[in-house]
């Protein structure tokens, strides 16, 4: 009877990770695989439960990370993403201490603030997108420039 459970067990770890894909449940099924295969053989429930624990935990302790960085070498950046490290232009003053900056990227303006309170970027200045907070680009000089 213990097989049943385990393979239902392994079926809905298996379907919450399909519908999730963010590989939350993957180790614990494999925990469950391998406490369902223990059972077919008739190893004792008591036992069935620590293989389960360990295996669980041994597969997300070891394969998680290189998974992860497999699922990220794969993830698409996202418009916003891929602009950091573009070149603007400056199209008016940008100011942190005024709270003023204005920039063109791709054709759009933006709000644009300086990488460091003390810079000051007059119109006309190439700069180079660092990060993005909210609708503002956070710039910086172009190094050739400095």
């Amino acid at each position: 009877m213990t097989s049943i459970y385990w393979l239902v067990f392994f079926l809905i770890l298996i379907g919450i990770e399909a519908a999730s894909m963010a590989l939350t449940t993957i180790w614990f099924a494999g925990g469950a695989l391998v406490a369902f295969l223990l059972s077919l053989f008739g190893v004792e429930t008591e036992a069935q439960l620590v293989v389960f624990v360990v295996v669980s935990f041994v597969l997300l302790f070891f394969t998680r990370p290189w998974a992860m960085r497999y699922v990220e070498r794969n993830r698409t950046k996202t418009n916003v993403d891929g602009l950091v490290g573009k070149e603007a232009r400056i199209t008016g003053e940008v100011n942190n201490r005024m709270n003023t900056g204005t920039a063109i990227l791709n054709g759009q303006e933006w709000s644009a603030r300086a990488e460091k309170n003390d810079e000051v970027y007059p119109p006309d200045t190439l700069v180079t997108v660092r990060k993005i907070q909210g609708v503002k680009l956070i710039v910086s000089k172009n190094k050739e420039e400095m």
